[in-house]
């Protein structure tokens, strides 16, 4: 009876994957319509080549069935690169960019989105790591400037000795800005300078000192139908 369960948790996680899979061929084929040739080319070249050494040698069997791994693994590699390129490339410039990225930058850091925005809905979106605190700005530049100093002013006002950086997405790179795609990359090079308790503290204190959607007046009187109240950040 366990065995037929079990049985039955892996054909229904299966076509899960592979409907995800499928959606994201789609996708990736929108901003990339070669993304099949190139990957079904790499999974050829791949196979051809280990089965050609194979006959050299006289195993063909052995050197074919490597071959045949080598060339799934090449091929997953291949497209998942190309994937998270086509991803990035939808993003790119979308509102709310920079956020996304920062949701998904893994386990260690918390998130919290806006915590400084201006009129121009130019943000600024704060991540805390053993890394320290990272403010990654969205927008224009020189709007952002400002927004980040008075950022880290208020912060200073309650942390001592909590390593700040910020990053201000854009392609400019020449001008110190980084593009979407690198921002996780970056984050994750910087040297982790805090203990496990120490983020702890900096998150607690950040947290007792609230951030611009906690901080919003909430309108008197019945909340209007449909109104979600904002969500605060995300521990991963």
């Amino acid at each position: 009876m366990a065995r037929k369960a079990n049985t039955g948790g892996a054909d229904a996680a299966n076509p899960g994957r592979l409907k995800q899979i499928a959606l994201t061929y789609k996708m990736t084929r929108k901003a990339d319509p070669k993304v099949g040739l190139v990957v079904a080319g790499v999974g050829i070249v791949v196979l051809g080549v280990l089965l050609g050494i194979g006959f050299l040698i006289g195993h063909p069997v052995y050197l074919g069935i490597l071959g045949f791994v080598l060339a799934l693994l090449a091929m997953a590699i291949v497209f998942g690169r190309r994937a998270e390129r086509a991803a990035f490339g939808q993003m790119e410039g979308q509102p709310g960019a920079a956020a996304a990225v920062l949701q998904n930058i893994g386990r260690g850091w918390t998130v919290t989105p806006a915590v400084a925005m201006n009129r121009s809905q130019d943000v600024v979106h704060r991540a805390v790591g053993r890394q320290g605190i990272v403010l990654v700005g969205e927008g224009n530049p020189n709007r952002l400037k400002p927004l980040l100093v008075a950022e880290k002013k208020k912060m200073a006002r309650i942390l001592v000795d909590v390593p700040v950086t910020d990053i201000v997405v854009g392609n400019d790179e020449e001008q110190g800005q980084v593009p979407l795609k690198k921002v996780r990359t970056k984050m994750l090079k910087l040297p982790r300078l805090l203990s496990g308790p120490q983020v702890t503290a900096a998150n607690d204190r950040l947290r007792a000192m609230g951030d611009l959607m906690s901080n919003m007046p909430l309108p008197k009187g019945p909340m209007p139908k449909g109104m979600k109240m904002p969500r605060g950040g995300k521990t991963r």
